[in-house]
């Protein structure tokens, strides 16, 4: 059975295809070539055919990059700077970003295979916006007067904890440039930033919005490349003070192994997730089935909270799975660009032969294919909306993450029941829970583990509240104003009262 579809890639679509501006690593201010001059290929997920050319930084990138960042934090007025007026250039900075929405959500939609309409109403605003809300928390960082037990007089400073690697994840590019170099910004910090190889565009665009702001040289830089040479580097560096990471589990693993065998830099890592929907008796079965619909194929599944293992109690779960299947013939799956779209193409090539190998296993392990199962289109990077039934904990869809529109419907009984299976993963990103039984909602989001539990909704971020996961989803909080902690030190200043036995 497969989703309701449009056509793809037409000429009207084209015309909003802007014109790549920005290809070079951002380094102290300028757009430079690597040092090596090698670059490599930026693809279009809509076509598979090849956007353009990027500037392919190695170690020798990053050292220049880091050395201009060190030079800005030691040297630099940035970290000296009064919080309010860090504030203000980053609410120009802002500005900035809103007034090229259109052409920052384009970006994202020939990189990411991004829709653009969402693009425009929800990931850019919330770009501008994260940075904000953290412009109104830069002169706001203060310390606290101690309460010594001995002759002394005792308080803390907060302060930036120096030059900051931020490596980028290709489902958000812009989205999770703002929620790792707003706070790191509003601290009085300086950075390298690698965005995925996947998905540059935005961020070099961000790097050229950011001089304009009058963020100064050297403060925000962006080295772009692969993960196994700008990204090591960047994390194996003695410069760097902290390494901000969001991607798989796998890769933040060598995260922190290389950060733990340089300088001991701190780490923060929010990592993968295989989220658990639980559905009970009581829910809105209409809700319910948009909720799950929400939770898998926002972004084409390729979010790291995606609410991939549905859970439904055995009283509605026939029902469930009829209304689920409706649903998924009236999906559209088609060109990013056209605004009747749902769901566009995957991110890249790897990523969607993944998913589909991910949907054999499902077939060969004996889960019932109940909706789509294969590729959509001719060119491109399209997959079906995918729900698999009878799927047990063992099997591959249950266990690892997809990342892509691939559901797994299972069935249970009791409530104990569905708060052990749930926690029956490495992960513990999050969780959603459907039920209009308040002590039912209150026992099952205590019981689960993991750093955010959606009740009667799903993938209700906001800027202030604090995201990250249990387990092996990593560790660090991004968005709130815990974030900021992330990338300040607290310093402890004492000094005797006068006449005390210390002088």
């Amino acid at each position: 059975m497969a989703a309701k579809e449009i056509s793809n890639g037409s000429s009207e679509n084209h015309l909003k295809i802007p014109k790549i501006k920005f290809t070079k690593l951002f380094i102290n201010g300028d757009f430079v070539d690597a040092v090596s001059g090698k670059t490599f290929e930026t693809i279009d997920p809509r076509t598979g055919e090849v956007t353009t050319k990027i500037a392919e930084g190695d170690r020798e990138d990053v050292d220049l990059a880091v050395k201009a960042a060190r030079e800005a934090f030691d040297h630099g007025k940035w970290p000296r700077m009064p919080g309010c007026e860090r504030g203000k250039i980053m609410m120009k900075y802002a500005d900035l970003i809103e007034e090229n929405a259109e052409e920052l959500a384009a970006l994202d939609t020939i990189d990411a295979g991004k829709l653009y309409s969402l693009g425009k109403v929800a990931d850019i605003p919330t770009t501008a916006n994260t940075f904000r809300y953290y412009a109104g928390a830069a002169d706001k960082i203060h310390g606290e007067t101690l309460k010594m037990s001995r002759e002394l007089q005792g308080y803390t400073l907060r302060e930036p904890i120096g030059v900051v690697g931020h490596i980028t994840p290709w489902n958000f590019p812009s989205v999770m440039f703002a929620m790792k170099v707003a706070p790191a910004l509003a601290a009085g910090c300086t950075m390298v930033v690698k965005p995925a190889e996947q998905t540059p565009l935005s961020t070099l665009f961000y790097a050229y919005l950011s001089k304009l702001a009058g963020i100064p040289d050297g403060v925000l830089n962006v080295v772009t490349g692969f993960g196994p040479t700008a990204g090591a580097a960047i994390t194996s560096h003695m410069d760097i003070d902290k390494v901000s990471f969001t991607g798989s589990t796998e890769v933040g693993r060598l995260v922190m192994q290389a950060a733990a065998t340089s300088n001991l830099k701190p780490v923060s890592l929010e990592l993968g997730g295989k989220s658990p929907l639980i559905i009970f008796n009581d829910a809105d079965l209409d809700m319910a089935v948009n909720l799950a619909f929400m939770g898998i194929l926002y972004n084409k599944g390729e979010i790291c909270v995606a609410g991939s293992r549905v859970y439904v109690q055995e009283g509605i779960y026939d029902e469930f799975v009829k209304k689920a299947a409706e649903k998924a013939k009236t999906w559209v799956v088609g060109d990013p660009f056209d605004p009747r779209s749902q769901q566009g193409p995957q991110a890249d090539k790897q990523q969607f032969k993944k998913i589909l190998s991910y949907i054999e296993h499902g077939k060969t392990e004996g889960a019932t294919l109940l909706t789509g199962g294969k590729a959509w289109g001719e060119k491109g990077y399209y997959i079906e909306p995918t729900i698999f039934t009878d799927v047990k904990e063992d099997m591959k869809i249950a266990r690892d993450e997809i990342f892509g529109p691939v559901m797994s419907l299972m069935k249970f009984k009791t409530m104990d029941e569905a708060i052990q299976r749930a926690n029956s993963t490495r992960y513990g990103l999050a969780a959603g829970i459907v039920t209009k039984d308040l002590n039912v909602a209150n026992t099952v989001s205590r019981s689960i583990r993991a750093g955010i539990i959606w009740i009667n909704c799903y993938l209700a971020f906001d800027k202030d509240c604090p995201y990250g996961g249990y387990k092996m989803s990593g560790f660090g909080r991004d968005s709130g104003l815990h974030s900021l902690e992330k990338y300040l030190q607290i310093k402890s200043v004492v000094t005797p009262i006068y006449n005390s036995p210390w002088l």
